[in-house]
């Protein structure tokens, strides 16, 4: 297959080409480049109108325009070609999810991620997503699992929005979605949870003891961080947190999700409360 290099092979010059990025994600019927060298700005219409071309299920080109930021830790889009719109429809395991690529986060680099966290939930477990986001751990859990009760908590508005129209798309009647900050609504809600995720993965260790609040022993924690790939830091964080809490834990395994930078992995670290 041509690659986008070899399709504008002629339409740039040779230190253009160098410069036009290899990779892109694609959400939806969206393609949406990371990085974009200033030096191609006079190019991004021609690149993106051939990258169109190159793909038929592709309506939309956008670049990132500066790393995620504000409240709810979500991109600046910017449209190439295509289609005057950011909001799209995609598949993820089965699963058919609505969201708005700019307004919400969503990494489809994820699905590995949440596929092996859905293999590993058991049958009638009760499970906390903190941070659910578009519901794309829910969902996904109610569909291939045959947990009992999945309760999620979501800060961002419209996110919590299109979680709630994709448990209708998926038709999903095992999970509660609910609007607000977990530092409010978490301790609001009753009993204990068999498996609690926090996928976030900045700062995450802010909420641990939130999280360890609503785990009984036997509870099972999936967190997630940035960091060294042995997960080092946040398995410290993670053993002074129980330690506060009073509470005996063991790490199960650190799982490697992606990669940020140089020497810092996005990564989960799954423990136990014993």
């Amino acid at each position: 297959m041509v690659t986008l290099k070899e399709a504008l092979n002629g339409k740039l010059t040779a230190k253009q080409l160098a410069l036009v990025p290899s990779a892109f994600d694609i959400v939806g019927d969206l393609a949406i480049f990371a990085e974009f060298s200033d030096t191609l700005k006079s190019k991004e219409k021609l690149i993106a109108d051939t990258l169109l071309n190159m793909h038929s299920q592709l309506r939309v080109v956008l670049k990132k325009t500066g790393k995620y930021s504000g409240r709810y830790r979500t991109p600046k889009l910017k449209i190439l070609a295509g289609e005057r719109r950011k909001e799209t429809m995609l598949v993820e395991s089965g699963c058919r999810f609505k969201l708005h690529a700019e307004n919400t986060y969503y990494s489809v680099r994820s699905g590995t991620e949440r596929k092996r966290i859905y293999s590993l939930v058991k049958t009638g477990e009760r499970v906390l997503v903190m941070f659910s986001g578009i519901g794309a751990y829910p969902v996904t859990m109610a569909k291939h699992s045959m947990a009992k009760e999945i309760v999620g908590i979501e800060i961002n508005p419209i996110a919590h929005q299109y979680g709630l129209e994709n448990l209708k798309l998926n038709k999903i009647e095992n999970v509660s979605l609910i609007e607000g900050d977990v530092m409010k609504e978490l301790p609001r809600l009753t009993g204990t949870y068999d498996r609690i995720l926090m996928p976030l993965p900045r700062d995450a260790e802010r909420f641990l003891d939130i999280a360890l609040s609503k785990a009984a022993k036997g509870t099972v924690i999936h967190f997630y961080s940035f960091g060294a790939e042995d997960g080092r830091e946040a398995k410290l964080a993670i053993k002074e947190a129980c330690r506060v809490r009073k509470k005996e834990c063991r790490i199960l395994r650190v799982v490697k999700c992606g990669s940020f930078g140089p020497g810092i992995s996005r990564i989960s670290v799954d423990f136990r409360i014993v």
